[in-house]
Order: structure tokens, then sequence, then C-alpha cells
């Protein structure tokens, strides 16, 4: 039963991928502006920019661009940026681990310090500390990750010039990788200046990114704490003797965490989109700043094949979330 549900959610993403790809390469044509314009000379030839268009493909009606880019893609060809001049899939992939290692290490830092607000929150409930954890979460949701953004350059990387603020590594480390994924191939290995100077580079957008996050899974995790503190089971552990530390790490906040995993998982894909602004904001090199760069040089080939890749991230993330929800979840499995 539950393979008929996974095969389900899998056909369901190629129509839901079509859709995407449809809406983005109409759009584009029919917003005012001419990408040709922006590769093009001023006092250019007619001759030429027709020879333009005819490379690109865009002379012809937008039903037969649309055909003739789909097919491609189902190819495996994305096409060339008309701003870069470089293959689409291969810019795509050469920026796309920077972008992950960004969201996932802003997700490790929101999940920690979310559950740590909660557990807080919870054991001191009643009491002053609650207030404090409770104004500080409501702080942290109400600034959005673009001005926590900022004002961490503001604070950590001008007034009190601790932290780099810009790039992902120091230009200044001999650091040949072999993949893009430069986390786990400086620890395999055993480059421990550059895996620090990755670390120092991502702390400020990662942490501007997971605070609102944090904030949200703090709520959601209290909320569910709460409930699992009147449960039966918990008064059992109290008859026991269990401290009340002992009773919240390690009795209710394994049946808590159910829910924020759902919550985490449909906040994650709101976080990758805003890894456009933060990536923008740090000139940090991931998919998320290419996207700004593409769209201001009316790159059209490049917006379509990063608009895919944001697409089947999203459709990826939330079918492993969906997958961990139910293998959490007894009584999921059980349906």
């Amino acid at each position: 039963m539950l393979s008929g549900y996974w095969l389900r959610r899998l056909f369901w993403a190629i129509p839901t991928l079509f859709g995407v790809a449809l809406i983005v390469f109409v759009l584009l044509r029919v917003v005012p502006g001419d990408p040709i314009a922006m590769l093009i000379p001023p006092g250019a030839r007619e001759a030429d920019i027709a020879n333009l268009r005819e490379l690109y493909g865009l002379d012809k009606p937008i039903w037969q661009q649309f055909v003739a880019w789909l097919s491609a893609v189902a190819q495996g060809n994305f096409g060339n940026s008309i701003s870069l001049r470089e293959n689409v899939l291969s810019l795509v992939l050469s920026r796309l681990p920077a972008t992950l290692e960004l969201a996932f290490f802003a997700v490790t830092i929101a999940l920690t310090l979310g559950v740590l607000f909660a557990v807080a929150s919870v054991y001191w409930r009643g009491r002053w500390p609650e207030s404090i954890v409770d104004g500080f979460s409501g702080l942290a949701l109400a600034i959005p990750d673009f001005l926590w953004g900022l004002i961490f350059i503001l604070v950590l990387g001008v007034l009190i010039p601790v932290m780099p603020i810009s790039g992902r590594l120091d230009p200044s480390l001999d650091f040949n990788p072999v993949t893009q994924f430069f986390f786990i191939e400086s620890l395999l290995r055993g480059e421990f200046r550059v895996f620090a100077s990755l670390i120092s580079h991502l702390v400020l957008p990662a942490l501007a990114l997971a605070l609102p996050l944090a904030a949200m899974i703090a709520r959601v995790l209290k909320n569910s704490l709460i409930e699992a503190m009147d449960q039966d089971y918990i008064l059992l552990a109290r008859v026991k003797g269990f401290t009340r530390s002992r009773i919240i790490w390690r009795e209710a906040l394994r049946n808590a965490l159910i829910p924020t995993v759902a919550l985490t998982g449909v906040q994650f894909t709101f976080l990758i989109g805003g890894t456009v602004l933060i990536e923008y904001i740090y000139s940090y090199p991931g998919i998320g700043n290419m996207a700004i760069g593409a769209v201001i040089q009316r790159d059209l080939p490049l917006i379509q094949g990063l608009v895919l890749t944001f697409a089947v991230l999203f459709i990826a993330i939330n079918f492993l979330i969906d997958a961990s929800y139910h293998w959490l979840n007894p009584r999921v499995r059980q349906r």
C-alpha cells in the first residue's frame, strides 16, 4: 500500500515539473524586454540581431520554442546561457553544491536553536525565563531573513569585523577541489584550514536564514511539548522520580518532534527560496546569486534552468520529509 503511495507521488512529480516549466517559459516571453538587446553593442546591424535571435531560437513562435526546449531538456540539454556563453546545466551543477551546503547548515542551526528554545521555554514554564525565551523567538520571527543578513553584516562585519561577509572561501588558501562539495571534500582530504574557512564564511548567511525558521520550530515544538507533558507516560515518569530535565529530553521530546519534522520540511522549501537574497547580499556563489544575475541580464535559458532546478529541489525535499515522517510515526506506517 505504501509502495503505491510513493509511486503516485513520483508520478505526479512529472506533471508538476511540466506545469512549472510551461508557466515560467511563457511568462519570460510575454514580459517586456529583449534578451538579445543585452548582448549587442550600440549601432549593431539588424542582420546581426536577426542572427543572434535565430541562434537562440527566439525567432520562432512561442509554442515551437517551448517544444524544442522541452525536447532538449528531456535529453539533458538545458541550452546555453545568453550572458555567460556556457552550458546551463554545467553552470547550475557548479553552483548547486554551494547552495545545498548553505541550506543544510542553516537547517542544522535552526533545528538546534528551535529545540533549545522550546525545551528552555517548557522547562521554565510559568517563570520569568520563559518570557525572555518567547520574546526572543518572537523577535527572530518578526525580522525577515534578508534583514537579519544586513544586520549581521553591519554589526559583525563592519562595526565589529570578526566574521567574513562575502564569498565562500578565503582566496589566500590553496585549495584545488575535485568536486564542488567543498565541505565533504575538505574533511575527507584533511584540509582543516579550508574547512574552518568554509564554516566562517557560512556562519552569518546561515544564521540569517536560520533565525526565523528556528522561531517557528520553537513555537510548534513548545506546544507539542506542553501537550506531551500532560500524557499518562509523563505522569508515570514523574512517579518514578525522574527529574524535569530528563522527562523533557528523554520522554516528551521524542513524541513532540514528529509534527516538528513536517513543519521543518515545509519551511525548508521556503528556506531554499530565501537563499536567493541571502546569497546576493553576501556575494555567496550559489544558484540563488546566479538567479538574480540571470534575471538582471534577461538570460532566458539560465532562468529556465534555475527555476526547474528549484522545482526539482522542492519536490525531492518534500518527498524525503514525507518519508522521514512515515518512518518516525508508527501510526502513519500502519495505515
